[in-house]
């Protein structure tokens, strides 16, 4: 049965907003459904395993109605097979995209009901703050490529629940709703069948055990390092004349590793990393022309009803053999004044970054460095919120938060800059974000 029904779907849109269609199935695992939905432009985001907190939804999206990307300065627009290029600001334009679907979300559904979902590479901070560009950018992923979903299966791992999520009319967004007569009747019957045909696909996938692999292994001569081991650390070097010097106060510097991986597939190898390094912002991505895998355990932004969230993790140690070594690696991680030090520093960061855009005084750290567990490492983690400010959007967060400090440094920018200078290649998705 799709809900709501008819009559309450025409009340609602009366009442102001559309509202979406859905339908709960039988709950099953999300990466075994979206076995059969994988193709170009699909995504999973996934919440494999943490706290309930943030690790209680999932969802799956296909079929998108407009794909959104950005390099170098120009925004792309796709759909219904036409192509615009220009150069609108980014987040700016993207926002008007979300803006012009007017859905009135449904507190029974889990909390994304259909919108933008894709990714903002590393390089995306280009259009937030005046850096130089003097790296390679070899891969040539976007700074910026979303994906527009109406139609959507989300998971709430909690209550073991799953839905089938359709939006009425969002492929029709260009007619601008209240300027031209619309018939949601039509509309909420188009979604319904969407429905019924998403529910016979999803009931014909396979509930039997997932085969796994095994990890593929490398030798060290198929691995390419973009620098070698001096290189490394001749800019490890210069980086800590910049602290003694008082420029900055920590840094975090990366290297790319590479490798040539034939006779597998992408998402393949995103099983092994879900089964190897379960995480709470776990993802898959399909964008047709390169696909993103990622298992990650921190939370860059969160923004609902009105309260922005940012959880940094700065802090680690190996987990232990047993419970005993486990509770003595979380003591000396905690007791440790260099991880103590460096994870205050970045919870300040955090704090500046939040409060530009929320309201004065709303700022708090309502955790302050707890320990998580994962399968291989115990982080230190922090949860800092505030309230987002009169007429500040999630666009607008996004603006004052990315990256995190937790991948560039202390302070942001002008350890941004020195990346720039020290590092041979763009980072390009690698500490971007999605979600």
């Amino acid at each position: 049965m799709t809900t709501p029904s008819k009559k309450n779907f025409s009340k609602l849109i009366k009442d102001g907003g559309i509202p979406p269609t859905y339908r709960e199935i039988p709950y099953s695992p999300p990466h075994l459904i979206y076995e059969s939905f994988i193709s170009p432009n699909t995504f999973l985001l996934e919440s494999v395993k943490g706290p309930e907190n943030i690790a209680r939804y999932s969802f799956i999206g296909f079929d998108p109605y407009l794909i959104f990307k950005v390099k170098n300065g120009s925004v792309e627009i796709n759909t219904k097979g036409k192509r615009a290029v220009s150069s609108a600001n980014p987040l700016a334009r993207l926002k008007s995209l979300v803006d012009a679907y007017k859905q009135a979300p449904l507190k029974s559904l889990p909390p994304f009901q259909g919108g933008a979902a894709g990714l903002l590479s590393y390089d995306f901070v280009r259009y937030l703050e005046k850096l130089p560009k003097t790296t390679k950018d070899d891969l040539q992923i976007p700074d910026a490529h979303f994906l527009m979903i109406d139609k959507l299966i989300a998971f709430d791992h909690l209550d073991k629940k799953a839905w089938i999520v359709v939006c009425p009319g969002a492929r029709d967004t260009e007619l601008g709703y209240g300027e031209v007569d619309v018939d949601w009747s039509e509309k909420y019957d188009e979604a319904e069948e969407e429905i019924r045909k998403i529910t016979v696909k999803v009931s014909k996938c396979q509930s039997s055990k997932e085969k796994i692999s095994a990890p593929p292994r490398f030798r060290a001569s198929a691995l390419n390092h973009e620098m070698s081991k001096e290189q490394y650390m001749d800019i490890v070097k210069r980086a800590k004349e910049y602290i003694a010097a008082g420029d900055i106060f920590q840094i975090n510097l990366s290297i790319r590793v590479s490798a040539d991986i034939k006779n597998i597939k992408p998402w393949s190898l995103y099983k092994i990393l879900r089964s190897i390094n379960p995480s709470p912002f776990a993802g898959y991505i399909d964008f047709g022309d390169y696909q993103i895998a990622s298992s990650s355990p921190e939370r860059l932004l969160k923004v609902r009803d009105g309260v922005i969230e940012t959880r940094p993790i700065a802090g680690t140690r190996p987990r232990g053999r047993g419970i005993k070594e486990d509770e003595l690696m979380r003591t000396e991680l905690l007791l440790n004044e260099k991880e103590r030090a460096e994870h205050i520093m970045l919870i300040d960061l955090e704090r500046n970054d939040i409060g530009r855009v929320s309201d004065y005084g709303s700022v708090h750290v309502d955790e302050l460095m707890i320990t998580e567990d994962y399968s291989h490492v115990i982080h230190i983690v922090s949860n800092v919120t505030g309230n987002l400010a009169s007429g500040k959007t999630c666009f607008d967060a996004v603006k004052a938060a990315f990256p995190g400090g937790t991948i560039t440094g202390v302070p942001k920018v002008r350890c941004m800059e020195i990346i720039d200078e020290l590092e041979p290649v763009s980072r390009g998705p690698y500490t971007g974000s999605f979600g």
